[in-house]
């Protein structure tokens, strides 16, 4: 059975993947395996950009939706014509012939990876290029896959990557029950706490400050040489900052909330 495995860490937002998804798609007619890909509307395949924090604490994640290609996909029954079929090795087509433009499968998706092509009259998405590894095609991967020039998105069999699979994570879908994705994500953004340590007197950066967490989650570290310090990979909840610098009083800041990334700004030991 083939998964999909893509690494957020690997990422550099180049939107090669995107841009292949249209390429191969876009004015080719692969019936059966799927009708052209509108050339607006549509991403079958598409990178999704996340600007986190506050500036200068600031970083951009990129991940990727598709169809997830779900073992347990509710498109599947609630297609009345059948025209939604997994096949063994694990990808989910839609036989554009057999559908009849009701859209329950649109509506069925819990991850909005289903689009509707109105000009057709038939729902369409990814396809995991299946047209081109029936035919031999010799890359053995979909396009998106081939075109990652940074290995950040992979495809194979499960077999192959179950070290990968068994740190990764599946996107959460809107329904809350998981239909068992085939698409795996490992180091996914999570929340940040940053901020600058600097000594108002000496108008400079404390550098080597030690800096503790606590809350929800602990962890040390020191402050580098422009007084910074980041605490990264955190799940939502509260925490608690305490800093420790020499000849400096203790510094704590308590109650920080990680619903959104935090960046605690200039913080003066004094």
């Amino acid at each position: 059975m083939k998964v999909f495995i893509f690494d957020a860490a690997k990422c550099n937002g180049c939107y090669s993947c995107q841009v292949s998804c249209k390429d191969e798609h876009c004015g080719n007619d692969w019936t059966p395996y799927a009708k052209p890909q509108p050339e607006t509307g549509q991403f079958w395949f598409k990178l999704n950009e996340y600007v986190r924090g506050s500036i200068p604490k600031v970083k951009v994640a990129y991940v990727p939706t598709m169809c997830m290609h779900c073992d347990e996909g509710p498109c599947i029954p609630a297609c009345p014509m059948a025209a939604i079929t997994k096949r063994e090795d694990g990808m989910v087509l839609i036989d554009p012939a057999k559908c009849n433009g009701c859209q329950l499968c649109v509506n069925a998706c819990p991850y909005n990876a289903i689009f509707f092509n109105r000009a057709l009259r038939v729902a369409q998405k990814c396809t995991g290029c299946a047209h081109l590894l029936d035919r031999g095609w010799p890359i053995k991967e979909p396009r998106c896959v081939d075109a990652c020039i940074t290995g950040a998105l992979r495809f194979g069999e499960e077999s192959e990557f179950a070290e990968e699979i068994a740190k990764a994570e599946v996107l959460e879908p809107k329904s809350g029950e998981s239909p068992k994705p085939r698409v795996y994500y490992i180091n996914l953004p999570k929340r940040f706490i940053a901020g600058t340590v600097y000594d108002p007197e000496a108008e400079e950066v404390v550098i080597g400050a030690n800096v503790t967490l606590s809350g929800d989650a602990s962890a040390t570290t020191t402050t580098d040489e422009f007084g910074d310090f980041w605490f990264e990979g955190l799940e939502v909840g509260s925490y608690k900052v305490v800093i420790e610098a020499s000849a400096f009083p203790t510094k704590e800041i308590d109650a920080i909330s990680t619903q959104e990334d935090v960046n605690l700004g200039d913080i003066a030991l004094a």
